[in-house]
């Protein structure tokens, strides 16, 4: 009994939401290739969960959902709170903004257009984005594999200080006119500025070459 303990210890612990008697059983028998009763399942749960139930362990087995998962007791709740409250504040990195930048101005959109445009595979970073509340899914799409469609959340627009898509800032509000080139007034300015430019060394040049003819023919003179 104990091994199989042992056994039902891990499943429990390392599921993400609670998990049923029939599932533990499930995985069990698939991994023992053994039938095992519901009853020897129940029997361990029980004899964890009391185990659990002592003062020294911060955290429980509870049966929620139709199910059995592990979870932190009560006095430890504060702490968690302050720990997640910090781990949400972190800013998003590069890659994070970029995804969730394509996703709220294609929304709804699916990944491998996400993936398509950014050019390299993000499934980390969209599930990031989906632990942190800031996207959302929408739905499936209809086309092959059936793939799920993502949308930004409330949060997001809480986060940054919207209330819809259509306040997000435009791609245009961007652009810096200073680097923006082949406007009319850059042309009218570059042609004359660049012109009196030419003519000036064009004059220059020939006011120079008529100097020294003028010198040329004049000096003899004096002499004679």
């Amino acid at each position: 009994m104990d091994y199989l303990s042992q056994h039902i210890e891990s499943l429990i612990f390392s599921a993400s939401s609670p998990i049923k008697v029939s599932d533990i059983k499930q995985a069990l028998e698939s991994a023992f290739d053994a039938k095992i009763q519901e009853s020897e399942i129940i029997k361990a749960v029980d004899q964890l969960r009391e185990k659990y139930a002592d003062e020294s362990f911060a955290f429980g087995i509870e049966h929620i959902a139709g199910g059995f998962q592990f979870l932190s007791k009560a006095p430890y709740f504060n702490t968690i709170g302050e720990y997640i409250k910090h781990e949400a504040n972190k800013r998003l990195s590069r890659a994070a903004l970029e995804t969730l930048a394509i996703i709220a101005y294609k929304q709804p959109v699916i990944k491998s257009e996400i993936e398509k445009i950014r050019g390299v595979s993000c499934d980390y970073t969209v599930q990031k984005l989906l632990d942190k509340e800031l996207v959302e899914i929408l739905g499936r799409d209809d086309g092959p594999g059936r793939p799920l469609i993502y949308g930004t959340s409330k949060k997001f627009m809480d986060y940054f200080g919207i209330s819809g898509v259509k306040d997000l800032p435009q791609l245009k509000d961007f652009a810096n006119p200073d680097e923006e080139i082949g406007l009319p007034k850059d042309i009218v300015e570059d042609s004359t500025e660049s012109e009196p430019k030419k003519i000036i060394i064009d004059q220059s040049e020939s006011a120079e070459g008529d100097g020294l003819a003028e010198d040329t023919s004049i000096q003899p003179r004096p002499s004679e």
